[in-house]
């Protein structure tokens, strides 16, 4: 079965192939695949509070960045903040980034100052 044009994301890291984020709740990290699995980006948070995440870093390999795998992580991200209840601090520039492009008001009101 061919994939529709409409189930690929744009800037795939690989002709074809979706940009999918998994989820590694004990490492506490997001991560996307690139180039079968030698390279991948990567989102960390770490909890700084009982109900309270700091989305610390993300970080796209040189070779991938512009494809918009960056907003897949920090999206991934924001939802799980949103769908776990719990209140996220921003120290990442590219989140802080991405929710001033995306100001949804799920995102806005879990932002801690």
């Amino acid at each position: 079965m061919a994939h529709s044009p409409a189930a690929v994301a744009p800037g795939a890291p690989e002709q074809g192939c979706p940009i999918r984020v998994e989820h590694d709740r004990r490492r506490r990290q997001f991560t996307v695949r690139l180039n079968g699995c030698h390279d991948r980006a990567v989102l960390l948070y770490e909890y700084v509070g009982k109900r309270i995440v700091d989305l610390q870093h993300t970080e796209v390999p040189d070779a991938y960045r512009g494809r918009g795998i960056a907003k897949h992580l920090a999206k991934a991200a924001l939802d799980f903040v949103v769908e776990e209840d719990l209140r996220a601090h921003v120290t990442c520039w590219y989140i802080q980034k991405f929710v001033k492009e995306n100001p949804l008001p799920q995102y806005l009101e879990r932002l801690q100052p």
